[in-house]
């Protein structure tokens, strides 16, 4: 839910794995042994939270970190997302951010990935360009943490490419802090990519 974009396009990102050989006998067993240690651990497969309370996870959420991403403004602050149930159970969704002092926001839709499924896997759905909604752009959206109290979460999906810290607050302990990388470091993810998303004291009004 949390895809952020500027006010004219959301892109996609593709990754490329690359994989060389080598000639040497000895030396290709022992890669092949790394590779297959190597390959298992990416291959691993998340945990995801189960049995969300969808009411409970609605409202608004402050990114704390996030890994940067082409399709959000390098100089972004203040980002964030609201969550609303929509009658069809679907939940609204609305992204905003400022750049220079601008509001530039989206809005779209998520749903279960697998009704059935107890998992808390979503697809998000946005169009754009937001002012002309013409292209549909879907991603995932895995709720990879979430404490009792709601309070705080680690949003994931399939590839890792992108890794989100939520709060339902615009600052968090450093300990907290570290408690929540923690969760990524745990599922497989790169957290030397995180970084710290600058929050006001006072968050900014939406109009």
């Amino acid at each position: 839910m949390v895809k952020r974009a500027s006010s004219f396009c959301l892109l996609s990102c593709v990754v490329v794995l690359l994989f060389s050989l080598v000639s040497a006998v000895p030396d290709n067993r022992q890669d092949n042994q790394n590779n297959k240690r190597k390959m298992t651990t990416e291959k691993k497969e998340m945990e995801v939270v189960k049995n969300l309370d969808l009411e409970r996870y609605m409202g608004r959420w402050y990114e704390i970190a996030s890994f940067p991403s082409i399709f959000q403004p390098k100089n972004g602050v203040d980002t964030r997302a609201t969550y609303s149930l929509n009658p069809d159970g679907t939940v609204h969704v609305l992204n905003e951010v400022w750049n220079g002092g601008k509001r530039a926001f989206i809005e779209g839709s998520a749903y279960k990935t697998d009704p059935k499924s107890d998992e808390a896997k979503f697809k998000v759905k946005f169009y754009v360009p937001p002012f002309l909604p013409i292209i549909p752009v879907t991603g995932d959206y895995w709720v990879l943490y979430i404490d009792p109290e709601y309070q705080h979460a680690v949003i994931g999906q399939a590839t890792r490419s992108y890794l989100w810290i939520l709060s339902r607050t615009a600052h968090v302990e450093e300990e907290t802090y570290k408690a929540l990388v923690e969760k990524a470091v745990e599922e497989g993810y790169d957290v030397s990519k995180l970084h710290k998303t600058p929050q006001s004291d006072t968050p900014p009004e939406s109009n």
